[in-house]
């Protein structure tokens, strides 16, 4: 069973809490451990008078139950008052939760200015003050849970609550915008949209109704998003009556209504209509950059003046000329690279020696040492430059325009680990996108022998380049393969990147500021700089050969993706695979905050392998090494203070002509120890060891180096490499067999 969550000497303020929902979070509060001030005005619904009596109350309660509190009687418009008597008691604030409002319910034509000024002043300037009062307290600490109360109404409009709903709505942009600003001081903002019966909600609701949507079932959802382990921010939740539900905004797929030579107009709206209000293929944006991208991109297509005379638009904002340009081929650009650029590369796109089996990929005195596919578009990138920077006839292109929109890699043999590589490329084709120019750019890449390795197909977005009234679509595109099959994935793969991924992944050749330099991102609309999409690219066919090929880089045919929406450094990667005979369907998605990075992508395999989890080996008879096990249980009870020393526990597959043949266990971490054959009774493995049966007895009698054993593969170990340098402590002085 999980542990419970606490808040031990956290300090919760709770506005509006004498009654109703703020009752039910302060008294939850109390019991979990914080040290909570209740606020209230007491006042009544519409927001007059003024009373003691409803904070005292829940104080009492909380005490009476073993709880901490002490009761704050300050409107919430005077917000420092609050903050500063809740830092006289306990020093510092922790949790706000606002929900102190009041209701002057009245149909739009009837509302007053105090009517509306009143309700604005206690919901949304009341949460600005209290919360505003708290907020450099809670950077200098590094730590701080907000909770803004927004309200259907709010979100979907409710007849006689103008003043209530555009309140209600206003607290969930304060609350998104302080998540932002939060961020990285730790401080978590969320809005939640309750519905549960109280003495608002009672004015609306039906007595039978408000008795069902009791305050208690949204407390629970409060509390979790105010734990320091709930990793959420800027997040909306719809909750009452035990229902709990994350919203989001989602836009239609839209249209751009302006055309070559043709003026906007009432009409061309009306046309486009379907176009505007159709959700088939919507998007769900999660930042005002996302929101508002394809509009700034509609801007950087129109480029209008605000001329009304003005009759005829620019062709598009780049010279692009298609009769030139189409079929465009290169001359031969040479590429050099070393071992230590294909590590580099490795490294960038997360490859660890947490992971035995990827140091072939780390480390080039292997004989198995290799470069991972997708390396070989490190190559053919760099080429890109020549290609973008006014060589090529008819395609002057303004980089500051680029984005890159999908990759495709198509293998034809294994990529080599150094030397000096030739790449072709040619301009397949350049397709009208409406609000900029996708231009298809195939680069084949062959080996100082002249043999093809591979093929490295780019989708480059040029933003406000469309509109020169070419075709969409092209048959010369390695299409995508659209969305994923509708049953859950066959298997995943979940993978934190470092706070310094693309740091790291930038010296293998992309040094755009946008991944490095804080002040670039921000002027591109990003909170910090971003990820490379093709980090995450390597990513996610990393994780696919790890499932389905045993990390045979030999199996990889082709891997196709479109780069969605962006990813931050540190953040965690979900690559869900969906296996279809030797075709894998995937997508990666950022946990954080549920957005698709990689979408439409699959990777072709030339063959597939389940990789399946580890069982006990079945027992073989008359194995060599079970003398080695023998001997070892006879050391561990002559020096029981090998388990001090060591504190791990070793699973030893053994192996004998290749198949499986037996199992043991050096249990080095529990008690005073055992060894025993069988998997592990109690607790997992810190390390697991594969080898023959007759290369343990060679090690063990000392004429087989392991080291080398494991150089040479004869010696395989999962899970903590460096955990099987302790096994030296208990092979020492070992008996000669």
């Amino acid at each position: 069973m999980s542990e419970d969550l606490r808040f031990d000497e956290k300090v919760v303020l709770v506005t509006g809490a004498g009654g109703g929902l703020g009752r039910q979070y302060a008294l939850a509060f109390g019991k979990r451990g914080a040290l909570v001030v209740v606020n209230d005005l007491g006042g009544d619904i519409k927001g007059g008078g003024k009373s003691s009596r409803p904070a005292d109350l829940v104080v009492d309660e909380i005490k009476s139950e073993g709880g901490k509190a002490i009761a704050n009687y300050d409107s919430v418009e005077d917000g420092a008052k609050i903050i500063d008597s809740v830092v006289k008691a306990f020093g510092k604030i922790d949790v706000i939760v606002n929900n102190a409002g009041i209701l002057r319910d009245k149909s739009f034509s009837k509302t007053t200015d105090a009517d509306w000024d009143i309700v604005h002043r206690v919901h949304l300037r009341g949460s600005f003050q209290v919360t505003r009062a708290a907020w450099e307290l809670m950077k200098k600490q590094k730590y701080g849970r907000l909770i803004m109360t927004s309200s259907a109404a709010g979100v979907y409009g409710n007849f006689g609550q103008a003043n209530y709903s555009s309140a209600k709505l206003g607290l969930l942009g304060l609350s998104n915008t302080l998540a932002i600003e939060g961020a990285k001081y730790n401080i978590h903002c969320n809005t939640i949209v309750p519905t549960a019966g109280s003495r608002l909600t009672e004015t609306v609701f039906p007595p039978d109704l408000v008795e069902a949507l009791k305050p208690e079932y949204v407390a629970p959802l409060v509390l979790y998003l105010c734990h320091e382990s709930c990793p959420e921010t800027g997040a909306v939740f719809e909750v009452g009556g035990g229902y709990i539900a994350k919203l989001r905004w989602e836009q239609t797929k839209g249209a751009i209504v302006r055309k070559k030579g043709i003026r906007m107009t009432p009409e061309s709206v009306r046309d486009n209509w379907e176009k505007i209000t159709d959700f088939a293929d919507s998007r769900h944006s999660s930042t005002i950059q996302e929101a508002t991208s394809e509009a700034i991109q509609a801007i950087g297509i129109i480029n209008s003046s605000d001329d009304q005379e003005e009759t005829a638009l620019p062709n598009n904002d780049n010279d692009l000329d298609m009769q030139s340009a189409i079929g465009y081929t290169s001359p031969p650009q040479m590429y050099t690279f070393t071992h230590e650029d294909v590590i580099l590369y490795a490294l960038g796109v997360g490859v660890s020696m947490k992971e035995a089996e990827n140091l072939k990929f780390l480390y080039e005195g292997l004989e198995s040492f290799c470069a991972l596919p997708t390396y070989s578009v490190i190559p053919a990138q760099e080429g890109l430059k020549y290609i973008l920077s006014g060589n090529v006839p008819g395609l002057e292109i303004d980089p500051s325009k680029v984005l890159h929109g999908e990759q495709y890699i198509e293998m034809y043999k294994p990529f080599p680990t150094s030397g000096t590589v030739k790449n072709v490329y040619t301009i397949c084709d350049i397709l009208d996108k409406g609000s900029g120019a996708l231009v298809i750019i195939d680069v084949d890449t062959y080996d100082d022998g002249g043999v093809k390795l591979c093929c490295n197909q780019f989708a480059i977005f040029v933003v406000g380049a469309g509109n020169f009234g070419g075709k969409r679509t092209s048959t010369k595109q390695k299409m995508t393969a659209g969305k994923p099959p509708s049953r859950s994935p066959d298997a995943s793969i979940t993978e934190k990147t470092s706070i310094d991924q693309a740091a790291l992944y930038r010296l293998s050749g992309d040094f755009n500021p946008l991944h490095i330099d804080a002040n670039f991102a921000a002027m591109a609309g990003f909170p910090q700089p971003i990820l490379h999409g093709l980090s995450s690219f390597g990513y996610s066919t990393r994780h696919i050969l790890k499932q389905y090929a045993g990390n045979d880089v030999t199996k990889l045919k082709a891997v196709k993706a479109r780069f969605a929406k962006p990813v931050l450094p540190g953040q965690t990667l979900q690559t869900d695979m969906w296996k279809d005979s030797n075709r894998i369907y995937f997508q990666t998605k950022v946990i954080e905050n549920g957005n698709i990075c990689l979408s439409g992508a699959y990777v072709d395999l030339i063959s597939t392998t389940e990789i399946e989890k580890p069982t006990e080996f079945k027992k073989m008879t008359n194995l060599q090494s079970d003398a080695v096990f023998a001997e070892l249980k006879e050391k561990l009870v002559l020096e029981p203070n090998l388990v001090k020393k060591i504190k791990v526990i070793y699973q030893w597959n053994i192996t004998k002509e290749g198949k499986a043949a037996a199992t043991w266990t050096v249990d080095l971490k529990n008690g005073n120890g055992d060894i025993y054959s069988g998997v592990p009774k109690t607790g997992k493995p810190g390390c697991t060891l594969t080898v023959d049966d007759e290369n343990l007895v060679q090690m063990f009698s000392g004429k087989l180096n392991p080291q080398q054993a494991f150089m040479k593969g004869l010696l395989k170990i999962t899970g903590n490499i460096m955990l099987s340098q302790k096994l030296g402590q208990l092979f020492k002085d070992r008996a000669k067999l």
